[in-house]
């Protein structure tokens, strides 16, 4: 899998290749990772990024002949993603989406966003986080580079953690417990120390199906539910 990141700020990358599963993928080859500067890609001697907007307002509007010539310089065809809240909503079956790409390119606008040239010329995937403002996409499109890393086989240690992730499968995730068996007065379910496998599988699903009814119900109707499944969620909602 290989990311590439255009921004004017790129040392906010370093701690991505310095700590966390993107480093560790790749250590291991199995992640190319290039950030570009932006303003390597300039003509003027104070490498301008950004200019005022034509019709006035506040805020400063980024330059799209750099954007465009700096994708131009990028090898291969990557499909290119445009954070912005004004894109479609990012959940796991975008991450999944994205890694079939194998090859994402992040353009990360600042102030009052691009040129709309930049829109028009490339057509970028526009991709929302959420619906709120952060500062710049370099904290949004290293979100993402990091949900769509973990789809990459080898990234994450054990690929079963993956396949039970929240969300992987339309449901939340079922609680976890670790030593001690006992701390301050909570007590680690007596069916994850009986050993019985099938029953402690049958106990997680169920409590992933309890999780994901209680806190996101709008989850259960999307999510793609076999017999079993089913005929669990049907035993919880008659207890309520």
């Amino acid at each position: 899998m290989r990311f590439d990141f255009v921004t004017i700020f790129p040392r906010m990358f370093d701690p991505l290749l310095a700590e966390g599963m993107i480093a560790r993928g790749v250590k291991l080859g199995l992640i190319d990772l290039r950030v570009h500067d932006l303003r390597d890609y300039t003509t003027d001697k104070h490498r301008s990024t950004d200019d005022e907007a034509y019709g006035g307002g506040p805020g400063m509007v980024m330059l799209a002949e750099p954007v465009l010539r700096c994708v131009e310089a990028i090898e291969g065809k990557p499909h290119l993603v445009l954070t912005s809240p004004q894109g479609r909503r990012f959940d796991q079956n975008v991450a999944r989406e994205l890694a079939e790409k194998k090859h994402v390119a992040f353009l990360c606008g600042r102030y009052e966003g691009f040129d709309h040239r930049v829109h028009e010329a490339l057509q970028p995937d526009e991709i929302s986080v959420g619906d709120f403002v952060v500062s710049g996409g370099e904290l949004p499109s290293m979100l993402i580079a990091d949900a769509v890393s973990r789809m990459v086989e080898g990234v994450v240690g054990n690929q079963g953690s993956v396949v039970e992730d929240s969300f992987f499968n339309g449901l939340l995730d079922y609680p976890h417990y670790t030593r001690p068996e006992e701390l301050r007065g909570m007590k680690v379910p007596d069916i994850l120390m009986s050993g019985h496998h099938e029953k402690i599988r049958k106990w997680r699903r169920e409590q992933a199906l309890r999780a994901t009814l209680a806190k996101r119900p709008d989850h259960i109707a999307r999510a793609d539910l076999d017999p079993e499944a089913r005929e669990i969620l049907r035993h919880i909602e008659n207890e309520s």
